[in-house]
């Protein structure tokens, strides 16, 4: 365990989508995990008990909202009630993985903004801060009323395609055009260039790659995106990036959704890697070989020390791509 962060007043809880995340987080610190406890009654009712005082303390909560979402989500606004009624002096929410954040805009008449009620529900239930990773639009931040500091997994990804070699007459590829800013940061700390690819998409999850704008020609492709889902996207997108003449194909995003038939494609896929970080804990059946995880427990760590010293978070991005530029 690391040197023991020390602040009588800050307290560190975890619930249940990523318990091993927030294990590391505080191992990071030299802390121990709050105590409470998680139950559900006959009817799958939530209910959690606080096991210590949090009077006057600095609260912070560490939950993605993935899948199970509603449940996750549900555990999060009661275990913030529980908190605010026990009189903590700041209740700051860690969610690694923002659920719901694809309906971040009417697409459509009499769409949902689902985004902004989550934002909405968390802000209500007393939540003073929130801290998230990659979230799906940038926007999202413009939601709340309260602080939002927006962590970035680029720098952790980079450094794991420069340690490991595959920087080097790489190309990062934006798999929409959505994605290229994502994708410039990403070749910005690799100094490599950048790719797109242009597709159409005729409905929810079915994607059609339509042509690839930039050279890929015996290049290593680093395909980039904020998160796998049912990884048709990435599937199609490799195998037209090896069509159009790629040494090989990498695949990195920060948060691996992998639901429905995505382990399987990206089994089948002509793709060497896929590198992604923990934010979502992956159960056994989805540990497959090709996977790679990096862990955002050191980023997280820092991001709670800065935020309960009053320090400025913006300078770990600085340092961070310091230190990947030096490796």
């Amino acid at each position: 365990m690391a040197e023991r962060y020390f602040d009588d007043h800050l307290k560190i809880f975890a619930l249940s989508s990523n318990r091993p995340l927030a294990e590391k987080v505080v191992a990071e610190m030299g802390m121990e995990l709050g105590k409470l406890s998680v139950n559900r009654f006959s009817d799958g009712e939530i209910q959690i008990n606080i096991d210590e005082s949090v009077r006057g303390d600095n609260v912070y909560i560490i939950q993605s909202t993935s899948a199970p979402v509603n449940d996750n989500l549900m555990e999060l606004l009661i275990l913030v009630d529980a908190l605010r009624r026990a009189s903590a002096r700041t209740i700051n929410v860690v969610m690694p993985y923002y659920g719901y954040a694809r309906q971040d805009r009417k697409a459509r008449s009499r769409e949902p903004i689902t985004a902004k009620l989550v934002a909405n529900m968390l802000q209500r239930s007393g939540v003073t801060r929130v801290v998230a990773l990659d979230l799906h639009a940038a926007q999202i931040q413009g939601f709340f009323d309260i602080p939002v500091d927006h962590l970035m997994g680029a720098p952790l990804l980079a450094d794991y395609f420069i340690k490991e070699g595959i920087a080097e007459d790489a190309v990062v590829v934006s798999p929409d055009h959505g994605g290229v800013t994502r994708a410039r940061a990403l070749a910005e700390f690799l100094k490599a260039p950048i790719a797109i690819i242009d597709k159409r998409r005729p409905k929810a999850n079915v994607a059609q790659i339509m042509n690839i704008i930039g050279n890929v020609k015996g290049k290593k492709c680093i395909m980039l995106d904020d998160m796998i889902d049912t990884a048709g996207t990435i599937s199609k997108g490799a195998q037209a990036l090896m069509d159009k003449g790629a040494a090989e194909v990498y695949v990195s995003a920060t948060h691996a959704v992998l639901s429905g038939p995505a382990v399987e494609r990206l089994e089948q896929a002509p793709i060497k890697e896929v590198v992604v970080t923990d934010s979502i804990q992956l159960p056994a059946d989805k540990q497959i070989d090709k996977i790679k995880q990096v862990s955002i427990a050191p980023l997280l760590a820092d991001a709670i020390k800065r935020i309960n010293e009053n320090r400025a978070v913006s300078p770990l991005f600085r340092q961070r791509f310091e230190q990947v530029v030096q490796k």
